[in-house]
């Protein structure tokens, strides 16, 4: 049994690195109520750790994954992480952040997303010893509230309480519409936290007002307050603007190990140490002093984390391969089959098609840019025509310096 009432001890380091706040905190706290750390070194059972992740999207990037591996550092440490597919919340959509009301989502799509979702996020959490992961469907128990108990939840919380809510206040403040559907979204994440009865719940920075909803939920419900632990929001590889797949300045998750690489070794050097101190567990003092150094280094952990070393060091050849300009280029670079692909086709499709930009018009404004080659040669009308795969099969499609594909049939 643990002596609840010995000092807190000092903070884990894998609790503080790359940890934003975590509330309620008093540090002279011993009995584990307001200090996370207390109620680490007191609790006499694994702790529950609780994430959701709404599947809105089919895929992960490096942005989603530090809540993720933040998760793991608490199973490593002995504890129990509750991983919550919202595939009942995704068919509101979060709205924190959102100048407009999200589009709703069929269950199908919903459930699409959510094996995606777990199947790229496999590498990073432990799903095989016994007691460490919960994975839970908050459908299981929102989809059984009734009007009873959803008006009870109502109750909890004011209309002013709600439109306090950053992106709530802002669309009030511009006339823009908010539904009443919307309101439900925070109560029935932090009912969430009551149904798995959470210790702690982990999210971005700008998820302070629902797991604090959390909180309130679980003290009247008679339960104890979890605590909130928020993360940073990552900045894209463009070092400007917050992740997005939308802008273009993401790496995901899935992706071919030298699209990895070549995204990474160019990280801009204002968001470098962030990187190495969210999506690694490198010791920046140890790295060498050279940026390019660390930029490599940074790129080969994190496509080992995903692929195996092996790979990410195959994907580091294949990169310096293609700067050098080698013979042999295409082999360097991850194939794409054209069997999918109805002929004749456009540029701008082909590109879109093949994974290097993530919608047709994107597609299009490369290709415009100039940013498009094939086997070396700028393509720059969108809509150029191919008209069989026999004119394009073996050569290399490539938009910008970091993304390549050999198209085979």
């Amino acid at each position: 049994m643990a002596d609840h009432d010995a000092p807190p001890g000092p903070t884990p380091a894998w609790l503080d690195r790359g940890t934003s706040e975590i509330f309620p905190h008093n540090p002279g706290s011993t009995d584990g109520t307001d200090n996370l750390v207390a109620r680490i070194h007191s609790c006499d059972r694994p702790l529950r750790i609780k994430l959701g992740i709404d599947p809105t999207g089919a895929d992960i990037h490096l942005g989603h994954s530090i809540p993720i591996r933040k998760l793991r550092a608490f199973q490593d440490a002995g504890h129990t992480a509750v991983l919550i597919i919202g595939d009942f919340t995704a068919r509101i959509g979060d709205p924190t952040g959102k100048s407009d009301v999200r589009q709703q989502l069929t269950p199908e799509q919903v459930q699409h997303n959510a094996e995606t979702y777990l199947q790229q996020i496999r590498p990073i959490l432990d799903f095989d010893t016994p007691g460490r992961l919960e994975v839970r469907y908050n459908s299981q128990w929102l989809s059984q509230l009734d009007l009873g108990k959803t008006l009870e939840l109502l109750t909890t919380m004011t209309v002013g309480q709600m439109l306090a809510k950053e992106g709530f206040a802002e669309r009030y403040g511009q006339g823009s519409p908010i539904y009443l559907h919307e309101f439900l979204y925070p109560l029935m994440q932090g009912y969430d936290s009551v149904a798995v009865a959470a210790d702690v719940e982990l999210g971005g920075t700008d998820q302070k007002f629902n797991i604090a909803v959390g909180r309130d939920l679980q003290r009247y419900f008679g339960q104890t307050p979890q605590f909130g632990l928020l993360l940073p929001i990552l900045l894209g590889t463009d070092g400007v603007q917050k992740m997005s797949k939308s802008l273009g300045n993401y790496v995901g998750l899935g992706e071919d190990p030298l699209t990895m690489y070549s995204k990474l070794e160019k990280t801009p050097d204002g968001v470098l140490e962030s990187y190495v101190e969210l999506l690694t567990a490198l010791d920046w003092d140890q790295l060498p002093e050279n940026p390019r150094d660390r930029q490599k280094a940074l790129a080969l952990d994190v496509v080992a984390q995903y692929h195996g070393s092996p790979a990410a060091q195959g994907a580091q050849q294949a990169a310096l391969t293609l700067v050098q300009g080698a013979a042999g280029q295409a082999e360097a670079v991850p194939e794409f089959s054209m069997a999918a692909i109805a002929f004749p086709v456009k540029s701008f499709y082909l590109v879109s098609a093949a994974g290097l930009c993530g919608t047709s018009s994107e597609a299009r404004r490369q290709l415009q840019n100039g940013a498009v080659k094939l086997d070396g040669q700028r393509l720059s009308d969108p809509n150029q025509t191919f008209a069989t795969p026999a004119d394009l099969v073996g050569q290399v499609l490539q938009v910008g310096k970091k993304k390549f594909v050999r198209l085979v049939e």
